[in-house]
């Protein structure tokens, strides 16, 4: 087994906290490389996490999740949406601390990206929670600081919106 090869790691430094992520770039290289494409522009600096989900707020949903999302870059920086790359291509699952793009329909994944608090197959390829039933596209997971992520998932919120939204100090990578 090839051991050389080791993914690389980012920083989002919050105003509550850092959080480092393992990218996972051989696994998911299309959604790897769009969300470098944004830390390397610097476009996720000064975003925000602008959202909770809980057991609790979301009352016309059938498949409860829970995450926290964050990340949308002015819609005049933006880049342009990816090509969707589901869990059963990559293997990848949506277990705690595994962070994914967000999106509407597949191929509309842009800046935006939340984290797993706890472990939501709903969230894979064939998942409920979505009725395309595509899933979303794991690229990373946490691997420090779920502390700082499950204390932005318990902060105060008006239905899903965090009020007020945390502060995204900056991402990069980790040298």
């Amino acid at each position: 087994m090839d051991t050389s090869f080791v993914n690389p790691k980012v920083l989002i430094k919050t105003s509550l906290g850092d959080i480092i992520v393992e990218v996972y770039e051989a696994k998911a290289p299309k959604t790897s490389r769009n969300f470098f494409r944004h830390i390397y522009r610097g476009l996720y600096n000064g975003t925000t996490f602008f959202r909770t989900v809980t057991l609790d707020n979301q009352p016309d949903n059938e498949v409860k999740i829970e995450v926290i999302q964050g990340g949308i870059v002015a819609k005049e920086k933006s880049l342009p949406p990816i090509e969707h790359e589901p869990t059963y291509k990559t293997g990848l699952k949506h277990i705690d601390g595994a962070v994914s793009m967000a999106r509407g329909n597949p191929g509309t994944a842009s800046s935006s990206f939340f984290i797993c608090i706890g472990d939501q197959p709903e969230l894979d390829y064939g998942g409920m929670r979505n009725p395309d039933e595509q899933g979303f596209a794991v690229f990373g997971q946490v691997v420090e600081g779920m502390d700082v992520t499950r204390s932005i998932h318990m902060k105060p919120c008006e239905g899903q919106k965090l009020t007020p939204p945390i502060e995204i100090l900056k991402i990069q990578r980790k040298k």
